[in-house]
Formats: structure tokens, C-alpha cells, sequence
């Protein structure tokens, strides 16, 4: 017997997209590195913090690619000659990717104090409601 996923549902028309979207999101998830916040800072407006200790500005570049906000970092070299006792800071490239709704457009972003936040905000549709008249094709 074979599942049904919720695109293949009869009432649901158009929906395949969705199914590619959710399996692209299961993939995103990443190791856990770097961590970060996820708050509503609104009713259309949400921030996503990362903590980015020992990045800077340079070593982080943030894209939309096909509604998906892509975050990664990666630090220039460590000069030569440097000895650590015990290195707990992470200097590791990461690459940290959340998918984006309809919508939903990157509105901004800073680095301070070691974090990196990226506002986001989603526009309000507009209620359209449209007849259809029967008999008549476009």
C-alpha cells in the first residue's frame, strides 16, 4: 500500500510544487552549525539571528536563491605561526538555508556583537474576489 502525500490529496489542485518545497526543506536542515533564533518580531515581520562569533562582515554572504534565503560563512586563512591551547570557538564555513514563503522578502540585515540578524517581512495579499461567468472562456 502505497502513502499519499498531501499534494496528491483530489482537493488540493496545484499543490505538486508544495511536495518539492517541503523534501527541499527536510535537506536544508544542515549540522546544527551555526545555531540560531528564529522570532516574530510582528504580525508580518520575523528576524533570524545566527551566531557568527569570529565572522566578519566580509567572511559572510546572504542570497535569495529560488525562495530559499542561503546564509554562508567562511573566514580567510589563520596567519601562520598561531598556537592554540584549546581552540573552542568553531572558524568552520557553513552554509545555513531557510526556505521562504510566498511573500516573504528580505527586508535587511547587521552584524553586532557576534550576531547576525536578517529581518524579514511578509506582504499582506490583497483580497481579490473575481466572477466567473459561465460560458465564457479567456
Amino acid at each position: 500500500m502505497s502513502r499519499m502525500s498531501f499534494a496528491q490529496h483530489p482537493f488540493l489542485l496545484g499543490f505538486e510544487q508544495l511536495d518539492r518545497l517541503v523534501e527541499r526543506t527536510q535537506k536544508a536542515g544542515g549540522d546544527g552549525y551555526p545555531p540560531y533564533n528564529i522570532e516574530q518580531r510582528g504580525e508580518t515581520a520575523y528576524r533570524i539571528t545566527l551566531a557568527v562569533a569570529g565572522f566578519a562582515e566580509d567572511d559572510l554572504a546572504i542570497t535569495v536563491e529560488d525562495r530559499q534565503l542561503v546564509i554562508r560563512g567562511k573566514q580567510a586563512p589563520e596567519p601562520e605561526g598561531r598556537v592554540f591551547l584549546h581552540r573552542g570557538i568553531a572558524a568552520r564555513q557553513f552554509q545555513r538555508s531557510f526556505v521562504l514563503a510566498d511573500g516573504v522578502e528580505v527586508a535587511g540585515a547587521d552584524l553586532a556583537n557576534g550576531l547576525l540578524h536578517v529581518d524579514l517581512v511578509r506582504a499582506e495579499p490583497e483580497t481579490v474576489i473575481r466572477k466567473i461567468r459561465i460560458g465564457d472562456r479567456d
